[in-house]
C-alpha cells in the first residue's frame, strides 16, 4: 500500500468513474485500474463494486476510503506545519463561502487576496452551509464562511464580523419614520428571503411570522426583494453591505433599525476542530481588514487575528 493508491481510491470515490478519476490524477485509466486492483488484492477485499453503468464503494470500501482521506490529510499537514513554522505562506487553500454572503465579500476579497498572497493557490466554492459543514467534516475544505450558529461536532466556529440589518421601504410606505423598531412593521406587508433573513435570534423573528399576512414571498436574492418592494409596496430588510448595490433614489428608502443583536446578522469562519494552519486562516482576516467597513470585524480579530 502506498500514498498514490490512496489518492486513486479517493478520486474514484469522488467521480464514481474510472476515466474521470484517472484524468484528475494525471494517469492513464489502465494504470489507475491496475493499482486499485493491486491494492484490493493486497487487502484481500473489494473496495468498489463495478458494473458497466456504475462504480460504488462496498461497505468495507467506504470505511477504507474514510481512513484514506484522513491519512492523506494528516500527511499533507506535515508539510504545512513545517512551512508555517518557517514563516512561509503558500500551497493550496480551499475556501467555501455561503451564497447570501458571497456577493458582498468575494469580488473585493479575491482581488485583495491575490495581491497580498500570490503564492497561495486559492480555490473558492459557493456552498450552502449544510453542504459546507459536511465538506469540512470530510476534509474537502480548509475553511468555510457562513452565517453564525451552525456549529456541529468536530467543527470549530470563529466569529468574523457582524453587519446591521436595515429596513428597505417602498416609496409609497406611509410609515417613513427616521428609525424603526420591530413593532413598527406590519408582517402582512413584509417580503422575505428565507436563507438570508430567517436566522436564529435574528431580526424581528421573521421565521415566526411566516403564517401572518398575505404578502410573504420567499425570493431568491436581496436584489429581487428590493425590486419587489419597489413595484408592490411594503418592506423588506437588507444587510448593511447591500447598500452599495442601491441607486441614489433607492437609498432614500433605507432606514436603520433600533437595537443591537436582534438587528444584526453575524458571520463566522468554520474549520475542523483539529485544523492547524493558523497562519493560513489569518490570510482571510488580513485580507478582509483591507476592505470591510469600519467596525464590522470583531475587536478580537482586529487586534490579535485568529489563534487556534
Amino acid at each position: 500500500m502506498n500514498l498514490q493508491q490512496l489518492r486513486y481510491i479517493i478520486a474514484v470515490n469522488r467521480f464514481r468513474n474510472f476515466a474521470k478519476a484517472a484524468d484528475s490524477c494525471n494517469v492513464s485509466q489502465p494504470t489507475l485500474s491496475a493499482m486499485l486492483q493491486k491494492l484490493e488484492e493486497e487487502l484481500d477485499i473489494r473496495i468498489f463494486d463495478r458494473t458497466n453503468r456504475s462504480v460504488t464503494p462496498t461497505t468495507a470500501g467506504e470505511k477504507i476510503i474514510r481512513q484514506a482521506e484522513n491519512a492523506l490529510m494528516e500527511i499533507e499537514r506535515i508539510g504545512e506545519i513545517v512551512s508555517e513554522d518557517k514563516g512561509q505562506i503558500g500551497g493550496g487553500f480551499r475556501l467555501s463561502v455561503g451564497p447570501t454572503i458571497a456577493p458582498y465579500i468575494l469580488p473585493k476579497f479575491i482581488r485583495h487576496y491575490r495581491e497580498m498572497f500570490p503564492s497561495v493557490e486559492l480555490s473558492i466554492q459557493e456552498m450552502k452551509v449544510n453542504f459546507m459543514i459536511e465538506a469540512l467534516q470530510r476534509g474537502e475544505l480548509d475553511a468555510g464562511m457562513a452565517i453564525s450558529g451552525n456549529v456541529c461536532d468536530g467543527v470549530l466556529e470563529i466569529p468574523l464580523y457582524a453587519e446591521k440589518f436595515m429596513v428597505y421601504l417602498a416609496e409609497s410606505c406611509w410609515r417613513k419614520l427616521p428609525v424603526f423598531k420591530p413593532e413598527n412593521l406590519e408582517h402582512e406587508n413584509m417580503w422575505i428571503m428565507k436563507d438570508a433573513q430567517c436566522l436564529r435570534d435574528s431580526a424581528f423573528s421573521f421565521c415566526k411570522a411566516r403564517s401572518k399576512g398575505t404578502h410573504i414571498y420567499e425570493a431568491g436574492s436581496i436584489t429581487t426583494l428590493v425590486h419587489i418592494v419597489d413595484e408592490n409596496g411594503g418592506f423588506t430588510i437588507i444587510p448593511e453591505m447591500h447598500l452599495p448595490f442601491l441607486n441614489d433614489r433607492q437609498r432614500e428608502n433605507v432606514r436603520p433599525i433600533e437595537g443591537d443583536y436582534l438587528s444584526q446578522r453575524r458571520v463566522s469562519l468554520y474549520v475542523k476542530e483539529d485544523y492547524v494552519r493558523e497562519r493560513m486562516l489569518n490570510t482571510i482576516t488580513d485580507t478582509m481588514k483591507t476592505f470591510m467597513p469600519a467596525g464590522m470585524i470583531g475587536e478580537g480579530i482586529m487586534k490579535y487575528g485568529i489563534r487556534l
